[in-house]
């Protein structure tokens, strides 16, 4: 068996990263943990000695997801700007300085040696002070248009993991790494059948499956042409798994009551479940949901967020239309089109297959490991 260079400086540099310390900051959303917990966990599977610590932002799902993962995590006190209520905002720049204060006092605990961050309200505090004690900070950037903070913290990163090409017009050209988004493992290396899929969500094999996912809070205009859709939706001879996400979940779930063509929660633990049912899904683009769907390899139709800083969900569905890979309706269309657009794919079975085989050759599934390799290669650098 030939080990590449890197897998062998890997194996060789085990012994000196013993006890190393990795701060990872970070969450928010799913997109942010998800791929944070696959890093983590490359890192131990490469290195089973590495200690590792996440922090995120009191409140937010990391708190909850983070700990189900197996690890530790840290709470700030911490918050984004709020784009719609600019009064929400006053306390934001006093929260900014409390957290600089807690980052502090975790460092002082907890001693790390690299600080690793994937974007999301906990980033800028943590990588900001790790940077001002010359410790060598990983950026993870998901999207293809870079985040304003991470922008700033590119400048004195160590090293940038990027999804995409044409990243250097954000982050300095010689520390980028292009590397693909990191995919859970569970959905990566996924041998779930459909048939198996099916019978979790108690489903019937006669019928078009279509899964709808809209992040964590859910996608209120396409919950609404949905909920408004129902007949319709039967009447094609469609069944849903439907994430309907917390807000109005009540309103949504609610349907579900007597239709056994419906799967309707407001969260879908077994991801790879519902991804092995789909025939077509229908999601948001953030850069998780666009590289999960890659890699499952599933026709689908984006709505992009239209509020999403910079217009980056239009940006990453776009990658994919350009490329025949995905077809896309614009939020403010989704009434008008939606409905109409996923009916006419579920019959197309032509077009279903053109844009399964365009969408899965652009799947990267090693992302987590590449990025875990290059840290524990940076560490061995510092040590020798």
């Amino acid at each position: 068996m030939i080990i590449s260079p890197i897998d062998q400086q890997a194996k060789t540099s085990n012994r000196k990263v013993k006890r190393t310390r990795i701060i990872i900051a970070g969450g928010g959303t799913g997109g942010h943990i998800f791929p944070a917990i696959a890093i983590a966990n490359s890192l131990k599977r490469i290195n089973p000695d590495v200690r590792i610590l996440f922090v995120g932002a009191k409140d937010k799902m990391e708190m909850e997801k983070v700990p189900q993962a197996g690890y530790d995590i840290k709470g700030l006190t911490i918050a984004g700007f709020n784009r719609s209520s600019l009064i929400k905002n006053i306390l934001l720049p006093f929260k900014l300085i409390i957290s600089f204060f807690q980052v502090r006092q975790i460092f002082r605990e907890f001693k790390p040696k690299i600080v690793i961050g994937v974007g999301g309200y906990s980033t800028f505090p943590v990588l900001k002070y790790a940077q001002s004690q010359g410790i060598s900070t990983f950026i993870h950037e998901s999207n293809s248009f870079a985040g304003k903070s991470n922008v700033l913290l590119g400048k004195n990163a160590t090293k940038i993991f990027v999804a995409t090409e044409g990243m250097d017009k954000f982050f300095p050209k010689d520390k980028i790494i292009i590397t693909g988004n990191p995919v859970r493992a569970s959905i990566a290396n996924s041998v779930i059948s459909k048939s198996d899929g099916l019978t979790f969500f108690e489903l019937n094999e006669e019928r078009k499956t279509v899964l709808i996912v809209g992040g964590s809070l859910g996608a209120k205009s396409i919950n609404e042409v949905l909920y408004g859709s129902i007949r319709k939706i039967k009447e094609s001879n469609i069944q849903l798994i439907w994430q309907t996400g917390k807000n109005d979940k009540k309103k949504y779930t609610s349907v579900a009551k007597g239709r056994d063509y419906l799967w309707v929660d407001e969260f879908i633990g077994r991801m790879e479940m519902a991804y092995a049912a789909a025939d077509i899904v229908i999601s948001r683009s953030g850069a998780m949901a666009v590289t999960e769907l890659c890699v499952v390899g599933k026709p689908a139709i984006f709505v992009p967020y239209p509020f999403a800083a910079e217009d980056h969900q239009t940006v990453n569905a776009m990658a994919l239309v350009e490329k025949d890979a995905a077809l896309l309706v614009k939020d403010n269309e989704v009434n008008d089109k939606l409905v109409d657009t996923l009916i006419a794919l579920s019959r197309d079975e032509a077009l279903q297959q053109k844009l399964k085989m365009n969408i899965g050759a652009l799947a990267i599934k090693n992302a987590d490991e590449v990025i875990a390799r290059e840290v524990l290669m940076a560490i061995k650098k510092n040590e020798d």
